[in-house]
């Protein structure tokens, strides 16, 4: 019998400020026309079952405007109600990849148009979408993605008599990492894989390798122990600081896999190579100098579950107008706290805009609640011997 609560009669949808650079470099953003309605609106639509969020973002804009995506930061969320029923819309900032001319018309949408910000705010016929794209314009939009990421659920140690870096995944780790494998490809379609040389971090980014046709490179400094003799890794050398702040200075999307003891490691890393960050109390947190362009957010510092990761969208440094000079003894307003003497000599190695954290692992289970309704498929839930019905696992954003 169909649940009356709130929650269960939520209609799901996605979408995105999907961009790309105008001929005066400005973002130029895709809305679309559909005729059924005679509306300009941004591009989204309905979650399939049991679909991710940011599948269904990337997929709705692909299918109504041809525009093939690279999600970028979450942007604010729009709730309005349908035929009695409350619907949400997620959205991303999403930098455009190519387009499919042949895609327009189609069943939805019959016309699409590329304009600047202020231009798509006058033409879109609902006051909802001006929040939105609001949102889009309030922080800078080419950024590249750093994924901190944790294994997959791997066999318990218990039992184990190998080397603990041998240790695979179990049958539900390698259902999640498959499942991981077209949700980080949205955020990251073509990414630099970096890992711990265990096998659970290895396996857990095996189907992202397939997929995209990048090489998993394994670090030796990602792993909690000394990997076993003959394990293949690259750059034994390399520490976690370092290895964080050549990813960022690469300006290339990146993915990381480690584990749940050094996944600490891995974010003060990241904040010691980054300006733009505050604390998630409100202090400054960054180093070097930069205006606090992304909080961090309150479970910053919590644990990530298996198979859960951030998004941190940076700016290289790369990226930014070069400055003749840096005044760290007067900073301008909202920047972050002068550093010590001699920091300007070592800048950051970029400007977080954005972190976005992930949990696969408890949108499994909702996705199971779906799916038993659907009677498609079938997978092994994580932490459980159960097989259920299913479709594809869901996504919970947590801001």
């Amino acid at each position: 019998m169909p649940s009356d609560k709130p929650e269960s009669r939520l209609i799901k949808a996605a979408g995105a400020v999907a961009w790309r650079p105008g001929p005066d470099r400005e973002p130029e953003i895709l809305l679309v026309h559909r005729q059924k309605y005679d509306d300009w609106s941004l591009p989204k639509g309905k979650a399939e079952p049991g679909e991710p969020l940011a599948v269904a973002a990337a997929r709705e804009v692909l299918e109504e405007g041809g525009a093939r995506l690279a999600l970028g930061r979450r942007l604010v969320s729009v709730r309005y109600n349908v035929g009695g029923r409350p619907k949400r819309v997620h959205y991303w900032a999403a930098r455009v990849l190519s387009v499919d001319p042949q895609a327009i018309p189609n069943a939805e949408v019959d016309q699409i148009a590329w304009l600047p910000v202020a231009r798509a705010v006058e033409k879109v016929s609902y006051v909802h979408d001006h929040a939105v794209l609001a949102d889009f314009a309030a922080r800078p939009v080419r950024t590249v993605p750093l994924i901190l990421l944790r294994h997959a659920k791997a066999l318990p140690k218990t039992g184990w008599k190998r080397a603990d870096d041998a240790r695979p995944l179990d049958d539900s780790g390698r259902s999640a990492a498959k499942a991981l494998a077209d949700l980080l490809a949205c955020f990251a379609p073509a990414p630099r894989l970096i890992s711990s040389p265990a096998a659970r971090c290895t396996e857990t980014l095996r189907p992202l390798a397939e997929l995209t046709g990048e090489r998993v490179r394994g670090v030796r400094s990602l792993y909690m122990h000394t990997p076993s003799p003959g394990t293949d890794v690259a750059d034994p050398d390399t520490g976690i600081p370092a290895l964080i702040a050549q990813a960022i200075a690469s300006g290339e999307p990146t993915v990381v896999c480690a584990h749940r003891e050094n996944l600490a490691a891995l974010r003060e890393a990241v904040l010691a190579a980054l300006a733009g960050h505050s604390a998630p109390d409100g202090s400054s947190a960054g180093g070097g100098c930069g205006s606090v362009v992304g909080g961090l957010p309150r479970d910053w510092d919590e644990m990530l579950p298996t198979a859960g990761f951030w998004v941190l969208n940076v700016t290289p440094a790369a990226a930014e107008p070069e400055q003749a000079d840096c005044d760290c003894a007067a900073p301008p307003a909202g920047a972050c706290a002068a550093p010590p003497a001699g920091d300007c000599a070592a800048p950051p190695a970029g400007v977080l805009v954005s972190a976005d954290r992930y949990d696969l692992a408890e949108a499994l289970v909702a996705a199971v609640v779906s799916a038993l309704s659907h009677r498609v498929g079938r997978i092994v839930l994580p932490g459980s011997p159960r097989v259920v019905p299913r479709r594809s696992p869901g996504l919970r954003v947590v801001a």
